[in-house]
């Protein structure tokens, strides 16, 4: 099909996947799925300095993780391999000779010093302090004379001197005058291509049809668009591609999120236990809407809804409350074999601070409805269950302090001898048993349950407690109000 949709998200492999680049990447491949369109998966990793194979395997790891699948690229193969740029360098000296050779490129002979010294006279005279054009019409005695010099020379791309103006899919038409983008270098004095490059060149080649990107990069898209249009009239290039600028996402204080800062890094979520579709469903907020009254939606809904002409161009605000929220309803989506198998990572070493004999599977899947109801995050569940695998419960001295008021032992022997007559088979009479406990002292349930369940999972709040009581037991539950007696009369 001669129009079909062709996207590309190109990260760098530098460091820890943070949640800007996931957004970009799901608005991407969400694009792609909406317009039965391919998704290409491209690793920009042309700067050996800050490029590594671990950061390459994590972003391998967190895509596959989130369920962002690419139809070209790593590991899938594709028409146009290969996809990692560092094996791509004899494409992108070929390109920069033909840019050579038509005229639309030319070498520059400024020294670092000069181009300084430059800018800073332009900056005091009011000028634009971009590259001023000094090599562009050079003879060809002015550049021998200069390589007879020893002096290097890096290779930049001309700009045409007409204003370029182009419709952003997010942020409409938009203008920018030759003064605001001067002649940019593409290739360095050693050889090696820069992004401004490879970068276009690997979309023209790829036939990119859609560049959906951060903000940050809007500055540069004139300068990609004149290369474009030379590598067109080089053959090289077939279209332009249509561009659309990501809003950005603001963290503290309205500052871009940086990767810095802690809420950025998406291992902080992998490792906190959020659902893949709970943080996917949440970074796509961040510039798009489902509905006006909706927020909460399947990665399938999104796809049948999404349209880049929808994005926002308003900086988006990144909050973690907000975030927790919708995983939470994520979390409740999901049918209780799917939470249990979910939460199992949470169960067993190294999280569960119990041995894993004392693991006990049929009291898991016992709880696991009454726990799903109640977490935010998959790691909750550890806290939330571990009374029931631990010896002991946590000792909780803030807990301990907050239920034992005075009367609570004779409350506890009352409660304790109910217990012991009711029928465990039944939540609903071990309510009753603490019930009538409660009356006896003049207490409402709520005051005359706080001491049991503090007694028996070590904390004032928790799960639903008498069908935890109905799963630990008869006889481990009155162990423990008797280890609580004991601890009071002490």
């Amino acid at each position: 099909m001669a129009n079909a949709i062709r996207v590309r998200f190109c990260p760098s492999p530098t460091g820890n996947p943070h949640v800007g680049l996931v957004r970009t990447a799901l608005f991407n491949w969400a694009f792609a799925r909406h317009n039965q369109g391919t998704m290409v998966f491209r690793i920009e990793d042309t700067d050996a300095a800050r490029d590594s194979e671990e950061s390459y395997q994590q972003l391998l790891d967190s895509l596959r993780w989130l369920g962002l699948d690419w139809d070209e690229g790593p590991e899938v193969g594709g028409p146009h391999a290969p996809y990692r740029q560092s094996q791509r360098m004899d494409i992108y000296r070929d390109v920069a000779g033909k840019l050579l050779a038509g005229g639309y490129a030319y070498r520059c002979y400024c020294t670092a010093t000069e181009l300084d010294e430059r800018r800073e006279a332009a900056r005091a005279a009011g000028r634009p302090s971009g590259y001023d054009g000094k090599c562009r019409d050079l003879t060809a005695e002015q550049r021998t004379a200069y390589e007879a010099e020893g002096r290097e020379s890096i290779v930049r791309f001309r700009m045409p001197d007409e204003p370029i103006t182009f419709t952003d899919l997010v942020r409409g038409e938009l203008t920018f005058t030759p003064d605001n983008v001067p002649d940019y270098g593409i290739v360095r004095a050693n050889g090696a291509p820069l992004y401004t490059l490879v970068n276009p060149v690997d979309d023209a080649l790829m036939e990119i049809t859609h560049v959906l990107r951060g903000e940050d990069l809007l500055s540069s898209t004139p300068r990609q668009i004149a290369l474009y249009k030379a590598l067109i009239e080089l053959g090289v290039a077939k279209v332009i591609p249509a561009f659309g600028h990501l809003p950005y996402v603001m963290g503290e204080g309205n500052k871009k999120l940086s990767k810095r800062d802690p809420q950025a890094s998406l291992n902080l979520y992998r490792e906190r236990g959020f659902l893949p579709e709970g943080l996917l469903n949440y970074l796509s907020l961040l510039g798009w809407s489902f509905s006006a009254d909706q927020d909460v939606f399947t990665i399938p809904e999104m796809i049948a809804k999404f349209d880049v002409a929808d994005v926002n161009a308003n900086p988006a605000r990144f909050d973690l409350k907000k975030a927790e929220a919708i995983n939470a309803d994520h979390i409740r989506m999901l049918d209780v074999k799917a939470f249990a198998a979910a939460c199992e990572p949470w169960l067993r070493a190294p999280h569960a601070p119990w041995a894993p004999e004392d693991f006990d599977q049929a009291a898991w899947e016992a709880i696991a409805p009454h726990a799903q109801t109640r977490l935010t995050v998959l790691s909750d569940i550890t806290a939330n269950v571990d009374f029931l695998f631990l010896k002991e419960p946590v000792e909780d001295e803030a807990s301990w302090q907050k239920a034992m008021k005075e009367g609570s032992d004779a409350l506890l022997r009352t409660a304790r001898a109910k217990l012991e007559a009711a029928d465990w088979t039944s939540p609903e009479s071990l309510k009753n048993a603490v019930l009538a406990a409660g009356e006896e002292h003049g207490l409402k349930l709520g005051k005359a349950q706080a001491p049991v369940r503090v007694a028996v999972t070590g904390r004032t709040v928790g799960l639903p407690l008498f069908e935890s009581l109905e799963i630990l037991g008869k006889e481990r539950t009155l162990a423990r109000v008797d280890a609580a007696l004991a601890k009071l009369a002490a």
